[in-house]
């Protein structure tokens, strides 16, 4: 069986996932590129006797070297490893959508363009004809609707009938403005005496360093006479400054959009006045100053409501129906084989440790991707971005950065996987720094059952005041000394479209499953050897070791070293096993105001539990992982050790 690669390229929000997820339905994977965490998502197809590997690759706007997603676009296609590049464009926006286009073609791409939302594009009253636009690009163009799936064949065919005829599929080369294509023309037959011309296209190369794209000069300087090129290529490009009074990147952007304008006016036609007068009236409701926040209040009290009330309801049925019959089984099974010891370690280590990770996933990260793709699909999540940029700034994130860490309320875990939909790696990291110290749901138990219950609700309210003037500290404070440039939010608003059901599920389990795979070996390795460190004693000698610590600087009692550490594997058993250590849930008997308040504040800063740095690990990479962890520890024994001196302070 022949085997093809196609490669998905677009911008954001064209349906490119769409028209992935329709193709490879339940034969994906979804992992991150080698080196980067951005996500990478492969699936397999069958068709007409062909293997069809599909990779989706990340959203890009241009192949300039502005952001990870664009690099790694890039770099793929330069690898030249695809069959077939699928320029998806988005019909309703053709301009913006064809300067990606040409620069797949001025990369001398294998390309099929697939005209996708052309449906949008009729309810604006934009006709596009595609076959015009096909013999003006030198391209085959596929008219598509992703969400319904319509021409979604007609595209695998014209894949399939290149790739047997032999095709060519690169297209023909578009030429820009004279002052311009002189100096590429003289800098190509250059470029062409270099080695590195026999791996990427010598025009190319030439109009990236007229662009002075730095990553190409890279390239090029470790070519023999790549210095002379280089200089001619600056020479070149200041001429072009001179002559049109801008820097040469944006006289060669103009040149694109001044071609794209004539190919635009050739092949499309306006046929009919807009008739989506409710989605202006909706995009209007949405992003106004004042009903977009009451409606946005309200999106986020209902995802809070199914994540933390309907989602502790499925976490308590897991426990009871899957968690307690499974772990006595297994006691039962094992108790006339085993010492107690190893029974221990294997049923309240591995077992509950299994069931720990279902409950996560099930009454969390299920529904939150299921929530987030609606909502991306649906494209509200665009608006809920432009709500709170300006608000996400002040701690030096955007708009985009206020959904991960909203559900960082219900748990952090699906909070920590979310930070992927922010565009650079940087701003994932502080996201996802940030989303650590939201207080989740068994935060919240540590922090109404030690506080609420005995110091009544002021305090506890207080609590949460205090974790998020340290959550705006901490990330500004990282936003500073972190490498690398913010990055202002520039994104457009999509269409408003009815999400298909699906494309969701589709999403949900594909999403689902890899955070499994991950999670769930940590989750339960982690459980394990806690037990064993308990079962073989080595957790009451941590007692008198973390003395200095939980009784010295946070004035603790000794023996709520154990609840602490534990509360490492979830944070409810922190409470949990601090009533045991105590021997008495009448806490207020055994430990002062004070101290009841340094154990919840402290216990509501550290890492989360042993399933958030699962998520993390996933998401960032150990090293990252570790240090976001250590960081939450650090400030969290700052803080207590702060409350503590406070408290000294208010008795006296």
């Amino acid at each position: 069986m022949r085997s093809i690669t196609v490669a998905l390229a677009g911008n954001a929000n064209v349906g490119k996932s769409s028209i992935f997820n329709r193709l490879t339905g339940l034969s994906q994977h979804v992992g991150n590129w080698p080196g980067k965490t951005v996500e990478k998502a492969e699936g397999v197809l069958y068709f007409k006797g062909y293997r069809i590997r599909v990779i989706d690759l990340p959203g890009a706007y241009s192949l300039s070297p502005y952001s990870v997603e664009e690099i790694i676009v890039r770099d793929y296609l330069l690898s030249r490893e695809a069959d077939v590049v699928v320029d998806v464009v988005d019909a309703s926006a053709l301009e913006r959508n064809l300067y990606l286009t040409l620069q797949l073609i001025e990369l001398q791409a294998p390309l099929v363009v697939a005209l996708n939302q052309v449906d949008m594009a009729e309810k604006r009253g934009i006709a596009v004809d595609h076959e015009r636009l096909s013999e003006t690009l030198g391209v085959k163009v596929v008219p598509t609707v992703a969400i319904t799936g319509e021409g979604l064949n007609e595209l695998l065919q014209t894949i399939v009938e290149a790739v047997e005829k032999g095709e060519r599929l690169t297209a023909k080369q578009l030429t820009y403005g004279k002052e311009v294509e002189e100096r590429i023309e003289r800098l190509e037959s250059e470029v062409r005496k270099l080695a590195l011309s026999e791996k990427y296209p010598p025009r190319w190369v030439s109009i990236k360093l007229l662009e002075r794209d730095h990553l190409v000069a890279e390239m090029v300087s470790k070519c023999e006479g790549g210095a002379e090129v280089l200089e001619l290529a600056d020479e070149l490009a200041m001429e072009l400054e001179e002559m049109h009074g801008e820097p040469s990147p944006i006289v060669i952007a103009s040149e694109r959009y001044s071609k794209i304008s004539e190919i635009v006016s050739r092949v499309q036609r306006v046929v009919a006045p807009p008739r989506v007068r409710w989605e202006r009236t909706l995009d209007y409701v949405t992003t106004h100053p004042v009903l977009g926040y009451a409606i946005l209040l309200s999106t986020i009290a209902g995802m809070l409501g199914l994540v933390f009330y309907i989602g502790g309801l499925l976490s308590e049925a897991i426990e009871a129906y899957v968690g307690d019959p499974l772990a006595e089984a297994a006691r039962a099974l094992l108790s006339s084989s085993l010492p107690a010891e190893a029974v221990r370690i294997v049923v309240d280590g591995l077992v509950v440790g299994f069931v720990a990770g279902l409950v996560v996933v099930l009454p969390y990260v299920v529904p939150f991707y299921a929530v987030l793709s609606i909502l991306e699909d649906s494209g509200y999540l665009a608006r809920v971005a432009y709500l709170t940029d300006n608000l996400m700034h002040r701690i030096g994130l955007h708009g985009k950065a206020v959904l991960p860490m909203l559900m960082g309320f219900g748990c952090n875990v699906p909070a920590c996987v979310g930070c992927r939909i922010l565009e650079t790696d940087r701003e994932r990291v502080l996201c996802g720094l940030a989303t650590v110290f939201v207080p989740c749901a068994a935060r919240t138990i540590v922090i109404l059952g030690a506080v609420g219950r005995y110091l009544g609700v002021l305090p506890a309210l207080s609590i949460y005041l205090v974790v998020f003037l340290v959550l705006l500290m901490v990330v500004r404070l990282a936003y500073k000394v972190a490498p690398g440039e913010p990055m202002d939010l520039i994104m457009e608003m999509p269409a408003y479209r009815r999400p298909s059901l699906r494309v969701t599920a589709l999403k949900t389990w594909s999403k689902t499953k890899s955070f499994v795979i991950v999670a769930f070996p940590i989750i339960i390795a982690a459980s394990a050897a806690l037990e064993a460190l308990s079962a073989v004693g080595l957790t009451e000698q941590l007692v008198p070791a973390m003395a200095p610590l939980t009784v010295g600087l946070l004035g603790l009692p000794a023996a709520v070293a154990i609840p602490l550490v534990f509360g490492f594997l979830r944070k409810e058993l922190a409470l949990v096993m601090l009533a045991e250590v105590l021997g008495t849930w009448e806490l207020s008997e055994v430990m002062t105001p004070a101290q009841l308040y340094t154990f919840a504040l402290v216990t509501s800063i550290y890492i989360p539990c042993v399933a958030t740095l699962a998520a993390l690990v996933r998401e960032f990479g150990w090293k990252r992982a570790i240090l976001i962890a250590m960081t939450t520890l650090a400030v969290a024994i700052v803080a207590g050790a702060l409350a503590h001196v406070i408290a000294i302070m208010l008795r006296s």
